[in-house]
This record gives structure tokens, C-alpha cells and sequence, in this order.
């Protein structure tokens, strides 16, 4: 076993795992045992009851997070011509469509995020393979796939984030950088959870929202009461 370090048991001295805390204690708590020296990413880890292999308990959707996520979202805008002006204007940083449709077909996956409007998604669905398994396919239920452009991709640019239960009942979601005072990480991570709670399906029975836990890169996690 790996000794550990004085910094990491320092760390460790200031978790009480056996408590459920509040969201506001756990963002404090989390500022302070995030020893990285970059600024490190904030995720939520939510366990849901849910059964994913059921589509009437498939749980996604779309949140704008009030604080933003700090990331600077690459967004590309595959569109006609007559759409390329709207999407530059809302901060898109590639538009274009055939010659990223060749570039995604040779592999390029560059980007965060994939806006486009219906009459192409027709072009996209050989590119499934490519896309799908890296979670950029546009989809209208996330708001990717629509004629207003200009508004998906600022929505983008301005800390929407789309998320969906993985195949074990998780929902993981980077909701901010640590750099965020305490207030603005607890604020995300509220408007995720409350999001979350608003589409429980009406077929899941029992405790719909099982645990939750944040952590930040390379940071131990801390446990959330799920009874807010």
C-alpha cells in the first residue's frame, strides 16, 4: 500500500464520511480539500431509482446553469449557408457543413458540443458511430437539432448542459470549476438536482433520488444528503 502523503491525509483529516452533507458545506468543504494547482473541474454523481433499460424511466434532459460551467464549450454549427452569419454572431467556433461532415467522417471530434438544424440531420445519421459514442450527437430534445441556431448556440456558450442516466442509474455532470466561490458551485449544483427531481418519472417507485456525491479533479468525494 502506497504511503500517504502529508498533504492527502491532510485532506482525509477533514471529511467526516460518516456525515451526509448539505449542499452548501459540501461546496465550502470541497474548495478547501482541492489541493490541484489547475483549476480543477466540479462534478455531480446522482444514483437515481431508476431502471435505464426501461424507455419510460430513461431520465434526460437540459439545464442552464446560472454560474456557467467555466469551460470555454467549442461549439460547431453544422448548417446551410444561409444560417453560417447567425451562428458566427452567437459565438460559434467552427460553422460550416460538408467539410466538417468530411472531417468527422475522417475522425476529427474536436468540439464540445454539435448544433444543427433538421433538414441536415439526414447527412448525420451515417455518422452515428463516430458521434454517438462521444455523446455529440444533436438531438432536439437537448435543444441541438432547431431552425433557431443563433439561440442553441449561445444557450451552449452561456453554461447550458445537456445530461442523461448512465446504464447503471448515475447521472454524472460537470457543473462548474473550483475557482467558483462556494455560493456559485451550490447554485449550479441546485439547479441540476431540482432539474433532475421535476422529470422523475411517474413509473419509478420508491426512492427516486438514492445518493448523491460531488468531488472536484483528483479530489476525494463528499457525500450529499438526497433529502433537499
Amino acid at each position: 500500500m502506497s504511503k500517504l502523503t502529508k498533504n492527502r491525509k491532510s485532506v482525509i483529516e477533514k471529511i467526516d464520511n460518516s456525515k451526509l452533507y448539505t449542499i452548501d458545506e459540501a461546496c465550502a468543504l470541497l474548495k478547501d480539500i482541492t489541493t490541484t494547482k489547475f483549476d480543477a473541474s466540479i462534478d455531480l454523481a446522482i444514483r437515481l431509482g431508476v431502471d435505464p433499460k426501461k424507455a419510460n424511466e430513461m431520465v434526460r434532459g437540459v439545464v442552464s446553469l446560472p454560474h456557467g460551467t467555466g469551460k470555454d464549450m467549442k461549439v460547431l454549427a453544422l448548417v446551410t449557408p444561409d444560417k453560417e452569419d447567425e451562428a458566427k454572431k452567437a459565438g460559434a467556433d467552427y460553422v460550416g457543413l460538408n467539410e466538417y461532415l468530411d472531417k468527422i467522417k475522417k475522425g476529427w471530434t474536436d468540439v464540445d458540443v454539435i448544433v444543427t438544424m433538421p433538414s441536415v440531420m439526414g447527412k448525420l445519421g451515417p455518422l452515428g458511430r463516430v458521434l454517438g459514442p462521444r455523446g455529440l450527437m444533436p438531438n432536439p430534445k437537448t435543444g441541438t437539432v432547431t431552425m433557431d441556431i443563433g439561440k442553441a448556440v449561445s444557450d451552449v456558450k452561456s453554461g447550458k448542459i445537456d445530461f442523461k442516466v448512465d446504464k447503471a442509474g448515475i447521472i454524472h455532470a460537470s457543473i462548474g470549476k473550483v475557482s467558483f466561490t462556494p455560493d456559485k458551485i451550490a447554485g449550479n449544483a441546485n439547479e441540476l438536482i431540482q432539474t433532475i427531481v421535476k422529470l422523475k418519472p411517474n413509473t419509478s417507485k420508491g426512492t427516486y433520488m438514492k445518493s448523491i456525491f460531488i468531488s472536484s479533479t483528483m479530489s476525494p468525494s463528499l457525500a450529499i444528503d438526497p433529502k433537499i
